[in-house]
């Protein structure tokens, strides 16, 4: 592992259980090290995997960008961090600092981002859409990508309104494709092709 040296100074949030670093999917496995310092978590060190490692667990540049995007979404990362960041990564996963934005609204975005990245589709991220709000992606301009974390999801009144969401988009015709967590991480195959097939229909 190469640690990248402590980042100082005190962090402009707090990780939550809807969004943020403890609450994160690839927690178990590579999150930043988040301790409290005056009340308030602070990135100590982010460690990056090697390339062998890399090569070893395919993995790895997910877990990586996801937890990465998340660390500078909630402002625990600045821009001398991010420098060191990049450069304590193999010169070949450097891309991955590269393509990573601040405002990923959660890990489940990022992931998708990335493996779309991966098979040359391009998305429009964090989209506002008149008369529907702000969706989480636009692919082509026809299809929205909704990355649905149960936080955010789960009761009636959040159903009723994605729902609504949903019919004014396809009024201004836009299909709605929604994936939850497990679909995302576990069922990818099932995502990549129904993004596919919409992608077909709207082009048709």
């Amino acid at each position: 592992m190469a640690d990248v040296p402590p980042v100082g100074g005190p962090c402009r949030g707090r990780p939550t259980a809807e969004r943020g670093i403890f609450s994160h999917p690839t927690r178990p496995t590579a999150p930043p090290q988040v301790q409290g310092r005056r009340g308030c978590p602070q990135i100590t060190a982010f460690s990056v995997t090697t390339g062998r490692r890399m090569n070893e667990d395919r993995r790895m540049p997910t877990l990586f960008f996801a937890a990465y995007e998340s660390a500078w979404a909630l402002g625990l990362i600045g821009a001398d961090a991010r420098r060191r960041i990049r450069a304590a990564l193999p010169v070949r996963a450097r891309w991955l600092a590269d393509i990573a934005r601040h405002d990923a609204d959660s890990g489940l975005e990022s992931i998708i981002r990335l493996r779309l990245h991966l098979l040359g589709i391009r998305v429009e991220t964090q989209v506002s859409i008149d008369g529907v709000g702000r969706v989480d992606f636009v692919v082509e301009r026809r299809v929205i990508l909704e990355a649905d974390g149960k936080d955010n999801h789960a009761g009636r009144s959040e159903r009723h309104r994605d729902l609504s969401r949903d019919a004014a988009a396809s009024r201004r015709g836009f299909e709605t494709l929604r994936f939850d967590y497990a679909m995302i991480i576990h069922g990818w195959d099932v995502v990549i092709a129904a993004i596919l097939g919409a992608l077909a229909r709207s082009r048709s």
